[in-house]
């Protein structure tokens, strides 16, 4: 089995202070891939490759600061993740998804490991109709299924890999037409991708209203919870009550607004007391908490250690 080793941050620190809302896909590829990086492809938005276990270990590092959707199919091997507060194992033909600002943490992989990763930034455009459903289908799994995969029928994830096979190969040719061939294979994939699913889900547990509404604020929360900590904000940019917003998180995912903002803001602390050299006075005003003693008590209570002692840890 592969452990989880200890990943030098220093690249990442850097990119980190003077960009410290997400990351983009360029900027996280680097870590993922080392010295394999693929051709430029379309727009530089969209890279889809294979992996194995120590460079699944290596997305630990970004993970919760990632501005990407990202979609891998398991072809062989079985990896473990922690989501949620559980523990989830993948096996051949399940299909994990990543969203920007969900933090899984990936635990161990088998030794032969082996999958099919496409990736595609956020802000990516394309004037594809399936397109505009690209955030439904990153959060299907865990809007409906409470956690971030799904198992699909082995013809059906068979398919996908061959799709996903297709592109890499673009991705690294030199056709002269590969910017409008990859648009299409990623239209082709992500309706592919969507009849996967829908046949992966025989019956709807969350009502669309409630889907929409948890997506939104899933959305939301990696662009604004430096600034903003309270339910009201993001209620407001729902047009909905807060009472109503609470409700729709909890029946999603079993767990609170203000779970899902101290989440994002525990990594955030974590990862800047790790590795920036920043104060403590001025991560606490970078987090926009009142002062550093509100701070330190809201990372003690969460970490059960000071920042300081975290950061000599």
């Amino acid at each position: 089995m592969l452990e989880n080793t200890q990943i030098n941050l220093a690249f990442c620190s850097l990119i980190r202070i003077f960009a410290p809302d997400m990351y983009t896909l360029n900027e996280y590829l680097p870590i993922f891939v080392g010295d394999d990086l693929p051709q430029k492809g379309w727009d530089d938005g969209m890279y889809c490759l294979e992996t194995d276990g120590a460079q699944i270990l290596r997305t630990n590092l970004l993970h919760g600061f990632l501005s990407c959707f990202a979609f891998m199919v398991v072809d062989k091997g079985w990896m473990k993740i922690h989501y949620n507060g559980r523990e989830l194992a993948l096996h051949p033909n399940d299909l994990y998804v990543y969203s920007p600002g969900l933090h899984v943490t990936v635990i161990s992989t088998s030794d032969d490991f082996h999958g099919y990763c496409l990736m595609a930034d956020e802000h990516v455009t394309i004037e594809a109709p399936s397109v505009r459903d690209l955030v439904h289908l990153a959060y299907l799994p865990i809007v409906q299924l409470h956690e971030p995969k799904q198992t699909l029928a082995s013809d059906a994830a068979q398919h996908l890999i061959t799709k996903m096979r297709e592109i890499i190969g673009y991705l690294h040719s030199e056709h002269i037409y590969k910017g409008e061939v990859l648009r299409m294979l990623y239209s082709i994939f992500l309706l592919d991708l969507q009849n996967a699913q829908q046949h992966a889900i025989v019956h709807r547990q969350t009502p669309q209203r409630v889907e929409e509404i948890f997506i939104g604020f899933i959305r939301l929360l990696p662009r604004y919870f430096l600034e903003h900590h309270d339910i009201p904000f993001y209620a407001d940019r729902l047009h909905i009550s807060t009472v109503y917003l609470s409700r729709v998180v909890r029946q999603v995912t079993g767990r609170t607004v203000i779970d899902y903002i101290n989440q994002m803001l525990l990594m955030e602390a974590s990862f800047l007391l790790q590795t920036s050299q920043l104060s403590i006075t001025q991560i606490a005003d970078h987090l926009h908490f009142a002062d550093t003693p509100s701070f330190s008590k809201f990372f003690s209570r969460l970490k059960g250690m000071s920042p300081k002692e975290y950061r000599k840890g």
